[in-house]
């Protein structure tokens, strides 16, 4: 497996996150952008193991890399759709079209600072479904109906 030298994005701190959040999820205040990004992330934590965990964590900024590595990990893995669940479940008062925004608000952001071989990396982990809440087309179901 080859590494791909992480983006340059070395700069992108905390705050630069949650305001690429803020405005991809069209939230009205930094504190909302904030509270979203640690509830997708800290469940994502729990989701994404191994090698991609760590680097996962090494190209996110340093409080975001925190909630990563601070969950453990999951015992089984979620489809998308029970993800989902799982994030409206951490969420007071949300639903699960609410939650499916939050999680594309944020998931959507991160190729753009991890890089998308590392995102392809990731996703080859997790089960099919999570491509489209990091707002790529899932391309695996077609392939299998071809199979």
């Amino acid at each position: 497996m080859t590494t791909r030298p992480r983006p340059q994005v070395d700069d992108v701190t905390w705050t630069q996150l949650i305001e690429a959040v803020r405005q991809s999820g069209l939230y009205p205040t930094r504190s909302k952008a904030e509270q979203v990004t640690r509830t997708v992330l800290a469940a994502l934590g729990t989701h994404v193991t191994g090698d991609e965990r760590v680097d996962l964590a090494r190209a996110l900024p340093g409080e975001a890399a925190r909630l990563i590595a601070a969950q453990i990990p999951a015992t089984r893995r979620l489809t998308a759709a029970r993800f989902v669940d799982e994030v409206a479940s951490r969420t007071p008062g949300a639903t699960s079209a609410t939650a499916r925004w939050d999680v594309s608000s944020v998931l959507g952001t991160l190729p753009n600072l991890i890089g998308d071989d590392l995102i392809t990396r990731i996703l080859a982990q997790l089960p099919a479904g999570y491509a489209l809440l990091f707002g790529r087309a899932d391309l695996s179901a077609c392939s299998r109906s071809r199979s």
